[in-house]
Formats: C-alpha cells, structure tokens, sequence
C-alpha cells in the first residue's frame, strides 16, 4: 500500500507560499509557509501534519492491541507532540513526539492497560518511522 500528498512551493523560503495536497480530501491546496512553520502564522506545516498522523496511527493501533487482548474502548482521545529543533550540525530536526492519551475502556486494569499502550506506542508505524524520542502520557477516564 503506497500513500501520495503534494507539496508546491512559490519563491523564497522566508518570503514564499505553498500548498499541500492529499488524494484522500483532508488537504485540497492547504497553505503552509514559513510563518506558519517558525511562527504563528495562518496555515499548516509539516510539524502539525506529522502529530496528526502519529495521534492518529497510535490511537487505531491501541485500539486493534487492545481488541486483541479482549477489551473494546468507547473513546480514546490522543494529542501528540511534535519537537521541532535547531542541531547543530544537522540544523532543524524533528526530535520528539509526546503522546498524551486519555482511555475509556469498560473492565481495564490500570497496569494491563499501561502495558497495551506502552506496546502500541512502540509498534505503530509511524512511531516506527520517526528517528526521535516517543513518550506517552496516559490515563484512564
């Protein structure tokens, strides 16, 4: 299974625009640029696309993990973090992605469910792609 998105860019980097474009619908020209990147600025960046996809990855794989073991959650709320540094030598890396999980799983062991997500954080592919520190913050509602 192979997944396309495209990226245009017009002019400088400080002073350029671009747009970001998925097959799928979630972004149909979707404005990114500098300030929006280092700054505040109106749009997206790789960053914010790059936490989506990890929130989203490690949530459907607690969920298929958690299925495996017996347990069906109502709701699982995932944020994640990205870090985006200045290293040098390397310059701006992406260095870390903090999970923050809230669980509403009916019968659940506080420790059983630790262990299901600690496992999830490690095997979701997205976890797997990222060379950065994955942490996890996670509570049962």
């Amino acid at each position: 299974m192979k997944r396309t998105a495209t990226a245009v860019w017009n002019g400088s980097l400080k002073e350029g625009t671009g747009t970001l474009t998925a097959p799928g619908g979630a972004l149909k020209s979707t404005p990114y640029s500098f300030n929006s990147r280092f700054a505040s600025g109106a749009g997206t960046n790789p960053e914010e696309l790059i936490a989506a996809a990890h929130a989203g990855c490690f949530a459907m794989a607690l969920s298929a993990a958690l299925g495996d073991a017996g347990f069906k959650p109502d709701r699982l709320e995932c944020t994640a973090e990205v870090s985006l540094d200045n290293v040098p030598p390397k310059g701006w890396t992406v260095t870390a992605s903090h999970l923050v999980l809230t669980a509403k799983i009916p019968g659940i062991e506080a420790a059983k469910f630790d262990e299901i997500a600690a496992a999830a954080k490690a095997n979701c592919p997205i976890s797997r792609l990222l060379n950065a520190t994955i942490s996890l913050t996670a509570k049962l509602a």
